[in-house]
């Protein structure tokens, strides 16, 4: 711990009264700072000051905080899929065109926006962000094929209401009653003017309660009266509290209904034939990778990364655009083929 120790009297020296003011704002000084109070804490006691390492009695900061190299303080760590890695995180939308009976497409599909974001940003987070780059531009989608990560039930009516068909499968019902085969919220009858819930076997809820969830978001809590529950013979199917019946948690009406329709949609042969659209795009990772690297930054810092995927996909776009004009007639000028791109059809987008 001897560097520990050195490290906290180089910072007292540095923030001392008599210190120049400059020394205390050296990018340097300010990264040691950080690291410092991720890695150590000073245990102060009777007998004296000690340096011990900082573990979760003492609180670690959140991954989006934490410095996990002192030469790029904008690198974080993330997983995703059990993957790990140490970075940043690159969103590519790009366009999406249906190709004919012989596997021609009326135009190449271009990438429309690049977003570089610190690692463990989520991708649901960026779905507003990037409609609204595509928006900036002239470009918003007119239907906008996702993974389930840019998805929830409340960016389907933000998408909604932009004119964007957001094409992402919701994630599935993760509750202990959908994995045992139990009573789900969806079995359960909603009468919203009257502010009730309906159970299965008929039972009426006794509150209605408006709350927020562990993210933020607006929700309603219905629950069931204990006497009501504790002799239904479907009790091991719905809940399995002992002291209390049945509590159910669900969006506000719009919300509630956009997930359920989705969910019902997302079900049928039809929109998953749609969905197939997207699969495309992880070749543009591929490609991406195999001509300019990208899975490994060049650079230090968020906004010299961010420039490298930029260029790197304005060489993927001269790639494509190259390929497809030499396969046009003669007769036709690049710019005319430019101008005739329609680029707000169909957009797909991964990370």
């Amino acid at each position: 711990m001897r560097y520990g120790r050195d490290g906290y009297h180089l910072l007292r020296q540095v923030h001392d009264p008599g210190a120049p003011g400059w020394v205390r704002d050296l990018p340097a000084v300010q990264a040691l700072r950080r690291i410092w109070i991720q890695q150590f804490c000073l245990d102060v006691s009777a007998g004296g000051e000690k340096v011990i390492w900082r573990g979760d009695e003492q609180g670690l900061p959140p991954a989006r905080s934490r410095l996990v190299s002192p030469y790029d303080t904008d690198a974080r760590y993330a997983q995703k899929r059990g993957k790990g890695w140490t970075g940043y995180k690159v969103h590519i939308s790009e366009t999406c065109h249906e190709p004919d009976a012989a596997g021609r497409r009326p135009a190449p599909n271009l990438i429309t926006s690049t977003a570089t974001t610190l690692a463990p940003v989520t991708d649901v987070e960026m779905t507003g962000p990037v409609h609204d780059t595509l928006d900036a531009r002239g470009l918003l989608p007119g239907e906008h094929a996702m993974d389930t990560g840019y998805a929830s039930g409340g960016l389907l009516l933000a998408a909604r209401a932009r004119g964007i068909t957001l094409l992402a499968p919701l994630l599935a019902d993760n509750s202990p009653q959908a994995r045992s085969g139990g009573y789900t919220a969806a079995m359960f009858t909603i009468d919203w003017e009257n502010k009730q819930v309906t159970c299965p076997q008929g039972a009426i809820s006794s509150s209605w309660t408006p709350a927020r969830d562990r993210h933020g978001a607006d929700t309603i809590l219905a629950r069931f009266a204990r006497a009501a529950c504790r002799p239904c013979p479907a009790r091991a199917q719905c809940t399995t509290a002992t002291r209390n019946g049945r509590q159910l948690g669900f969006r506000p009406r719009p919300v509630h209904e956009a997930i359920t329709a989705a969910r019902a949609e997302q079900a049928g042969d039809a929109w998953q034939r749609r969905y197939r659209i997207r699969a495309g795009v992880e070749g543009t990772i591929a490609q991406a990778t195999h001509v300019t690297g990208i899975r490994r930054a060049r650079y230090l810092g968020l906004p010299r990364t961010r420039l490298e995927h930029n260029t790197a996909a304005a060489a993927i776009n001269l790639i494509r655009l190259d390929a497809w004009w030499t396969g046009q007639p003669l007769d036709r000028t690049r710019t005319t083929h430019l101008q005739r791109l329609d680029l707000t059809a169909r957009h797909r987008t991964t990370t």
